[in-house]
């Protein structure tokens, strides 16, 4: 009986250490399956970002930490931007007051704001009036409500350029490349009516025909309007327009390193001397008789 009891324990040991084994060989075929069909669908998986070029990092002058806005620049890009982009985009965020001393003069800027008609009211009667534009206003927006841009640019509302710089993903490198780079579709790229290639565009197909031109600009200051004139100055231009503070917060990082770096030599001077009497005085203790 005992003889039998210790077979029939031997036997179920067996059964189970091959049942194991059986268990953790289809485990491990099923993991092994399951990362095939991961690495398979992780590769057949498209993304938007995948059929675009990313902008090369340019050296733009007006980032560094002790350089500024250049005026002139800023004067052509507004130009550009007047000439050019405000027939679909606008600058809502942007008063003429702001422009004073950075693009134009106070009285270039009322001569330019009453050139536009303001809608403004209502006046006694309840009633909406149209007035001059004065320094307090905006600029003007090219299309009075967004059904009346998506209805002028084919179902695409053209968006606000206030903010472009900061709203993408290394903002003046791509705006460049993208004004900039514009050309035929290469073959086997077929391209939608309305719609014009860029391979700096997600998809490369932009709704937005190319906007600048050799030439499409006159210059007040003479500069010649080549297209990368023109992108440089007009995204100068927006770059001021969504940190208009940057020349100032510079100047103000500037005095408080200066005064940080006086206040710790001050600091290291006064500690140096209000310890070195104690950090080099001897004591001496004398045995008494």
């Amino acid at each position: 009986m005992t003889a039998d009891l210790i077979t029939t324990v031997t036997m179920a040991f067996r059964l189970r250490s091959i049942l194991q084994n059986k268990g953790a060989q289809r485990a491990a075929g099923a993991a092994g399956a399951a990362a095939t069909t991961a690495a398979l669908g992780a590769g057949a998986v498209a993304f938007a970002s995948d059929d675009v070029v990313h902008a090369t990092e340019l050296p733009w002058e007006h980032l560094g930490l002790f350089s500024s806005y250049d005026c002139g620049g800023l004067r052509r890009g507004f130009q550009v931007y007047k000439q050019v982009c405000a027939t679909c985009h606008s600058l809502e965020r942007i008063h003429y007051r702001e422009l004073v001393g950075v693009t134009h003069s106070t009285d270039e800027l009322v001569e330019m704001a009453s050139e536009v008609d303001v809608i403004d009211g209502p006046n006694d009667e309840g009633e909406m009036f149209d007035r001059p534009g004065k320094l307090t206003d905006p600029l003007p927006s090219p299309y009075s409500n967004p059904e009346a841009g998506r209805a002028a640019n084919g179902g695409a509302l053209p968006p606000d350029l206030s903010l472009m710089v900061k709203a993408r993903h290394a903002g003046q490198d791509y705006l460049f490349h993208l004004l900039t780079g514009y050309m035929d579709p290469p073959a086997g790229k077929p391209m939608m009516p309305g719609l014009y290639y860029n391979p700096y565009f997600p998809g490369g197909a932009i709704a937005m025909p190319p906007p600048l031109n050799d030439g499409g600009v006159e210059y007040e200051d003479g500069t010649p309007s080549t297209i990368s004139q023109q992108a440089k100055d007009v995204i100068e231009f927006l770059n001021w327009c969504a940190e208009p503070e940057a020349d100032t917060r510079k100047k103000e990082a500037a005095k408080y390193m200066a005064v940080l770096a006086f206040t710790a030599l001050m600091t290291g001077y006064y500690k140096r001397f209000k310890w070195a009497p104690y950090k080099t005085r001897s004591i001496s203790y004398i045995k008494p008789n």
